[in-house]
């Protein structure tokens, strides 16, 4: 249900030039436009399931996406039955649409979309109706590169310098070949974002997430309501702290609370949660977070 201070389900990332929305609940729109983002720039949306609370929102993006000029398509990943709904909104509303959009339906864990350095992987959860959680995911980076060893091994500084950070082998001064290993420092590791929500808890999921750098999970039930959550398909914060603390994530934050629980009364969600996962956080409304690099 949607709240005056707490809108519908999304997370929209940014990596370089790249927008990736997951989820786009009622009121999505909004959160958008306050945040002042190039929202019309999403290059992927990817959608968890088709219950209402997660797509209600999409059918005003894909409108307003139409209001500039765009000629790149806009791809929207789901599990099976996203099609449908694209289709119909567009079919029972008119839709003027002036890009392509590509959907793609999910029908096993797979690596979904794919861009420069990384990754997106989807994989099962387990709730009333078929559903998915998605991963992020950076190929490694080249190592740091070290001038005191080019100059060492007599590599004049300029483009060759540029080249052995390209991967690429050079001559030197003195027609030897130098190879960017003799250059350049270990590998370092990228970073990993994690999306789940809607899902009974399940011990499987910590080794989809393990090692994220952002974890986004729900946090929809306090501990003593464990079995209204089990009867939903949905997790208590103390079982979402238990698979950021499984999977060695870096930092933890909850969404897709009960309405039931006012902004006070979170805390006591968030309580439960910290125990296990001293790490947690509580999301809010156009909350902006960054994801730095380890090194």
């Amino acid at each position: 249900m949607p709240l005056p201070y707490r809108h519908l389900t999304s997370v929209l990332l940014r990596r370089d030039g790249d927008l990736f929305l997951f989820d786009g609940g009622e009121g999505t729109q909004v959160s958008l436009r306050r945040l002042n983002l190039k929202w019309k720039k999403i290059n992927a949306i990817f959608i968890s399931h088709t219950h209402a609370d997660h797509i209600t929102g999409l059918p005003g993006l894909l409108m307003l996406s139409a209001q500039v000029d765009r000629n790149e398509p806009l791809y929207i990943y789901g599990p099976p039955k996203i099609s449908q709904y694209i289709e119909t909104s567009r079919n029972v509303l008119d839709m003027y649409i002036n890009y392509p959009i590509v959907v793609k339906e999910i029908t096993a864990p797979c690596v979904v979309h794919e861009g420069d350095g990384f990754y997106i992987r989807a994989f099962p959860l387990d709730h009333t109706k078929t559903c998915v959680g998605y991963t992020l995911e950076e190929l490694d980076r080249p190592g740091e590169f070290n001038p005191a060893k080019a100059n060492e091994l007599k590599v004049p500084v300029g483009p060759l310098w540029g080249k052995l950070q390209k991967g690429e082998s050079v001559q030197n001064t003195e027609g030897k070949v130098i190879t960017p290993d003799m250059v350049m420092g270990e590998k370092r590791s990228g970073r990993k974002f994690s999306f789940v929500t809607d899902t009974l808890y399940k011990s499987s999921i910590a080794k989809e997430v393990m090692g994220s750098d952002l974890l986004i999970c729900e946090s929809m039930f306090e501990d003593e309501l464990l079995d209204q959550a089990k009867e939903k398909k949905h997790m208590t914060a103390s079982q979402a702290a238990t698979i950021a603390r499984d999977s060695n994530s870096k930092r933890m934050c909850m969404i897709h609370y009960s309405p039931r629980y006012t902004d006070k009364e979170l805390e006591k969600l968030l309580s439960q949660a910290q125990k296990i996962y001293p790490n947690a956080e509580l999301s809010r409304d156009r909350m902006h977070i960054e994801i730095p690099y380890e090194d």
